[in-house]
C-alpha cells in the first residue's frame, strides 16, 4: 500500500510550542502508510476577500501545497476558548475563493494541546465546526484533548508513557481513517 501524504497544520506560531512538539511526536509514531509533513501557516497575511481576484503569491503557494496532500492533521492550542487566529486564517485562505477550496474534502483529525487542564476543548470543537462546513471527514474517535502537556516533555522528548501510547493509538486510527476516506 502506498503511503498517504498528510499535511500537518500547527495552530501555534510559537517556535517552542507544545503543539509543534506533539506534531513532531506524531510524525515519529506514524505508521509507514502515512507521510506527514508540516505546512507552515505563519507567513499567511490576513485573508481579505478583495484579494480573490488577484491573490498574493503566498496564498497561491499555500493553496497549491495543500492540494498535494491526501489528508490533514491539525494540532491546535486554545486561545480564549477557541482556535488561534493564525489557524482560522489558514482555513479561510485555503478555502477561498468560494467553491475552490484547497481543503478538498480531505480526511482529517484534530489534536488539541494545552498546558492547562481542559485539553483545549473549545478550540477542538470550534475547529470541527469549520471542518464540517469544508466537508472534511473528521476522525471522531479517539478524541485527542491533551491537557497538562508542559509536564510531559523534557525538551522535545515526550516522557509520559501513557500519553505516548495514546498518541500511537491515535495516529494508527488516523491511518485507517485516511485510507477509508481519501480519494
Amino acid at each position: 500500500m502506498a503511503s498517504r501524504k498528510i499535511a500537518v497544520i500547527i495552530g501555534s506560531l510559537r517556535k517552542d510550542s507544545f503543539n509543534r512538539k506533539v506534531a513532531k511526536t506524531l510524525m515519529l509514531l506514524a505508521p509507514p502508510t502515512l507521510d506527514l509533513e508540516i505546512v507552515d501557516i505563519g507567513q499567511l497575511r490576513l485573508y481579505n476577500q478583495d484579494d480573490d481576484a488577484a491573490p498574493p503569491p503566498v496564498y497561491i503557494e499555500f493553496r497549491d501545497k495543500l492540494k498535494e496532500f491526501d489528508g490533514v492533521l491539525f494540532c491546535t492550542p486554545e486561545y480564549n476558548r477557541s482556535m488561534p487566529a493564525a489557524l482560522k486564517n489558514a482555513i479561510d485562505v485555503g478555502s477561498r475563493p468560494y467553491g475552490q477550496s484547497a481543503w478538498g474534502s480531505k480526511p482529517c483529525a484534530v489534536v488539541s494541546v494545552t498546558p492547562g487542564a481542559l485539553g483545549a476543548f473549545g478550540a477542538n470543537h470550534h475547529l470541527r465546526q469549520s471542518l464540517v462546513f469544508l466537508n472534511m471527514p473528521t476522525m471522531q474517535q479517539p478524541e485527542a484533548y491533551l491537557a497538562n502537556i508542559g509536564s510531559q516533555y523534557e525538551g522535545d522528548n515526550l516522557t509520559n508513557d501513557s500519553t505516548k501510547a495514546f498518541l500511537q493509538k491515535f495516529v494508527d486510527a488516523f491511518a485507517v481513517w485516511v485510507e477509508r476516506h481519501a480519494d
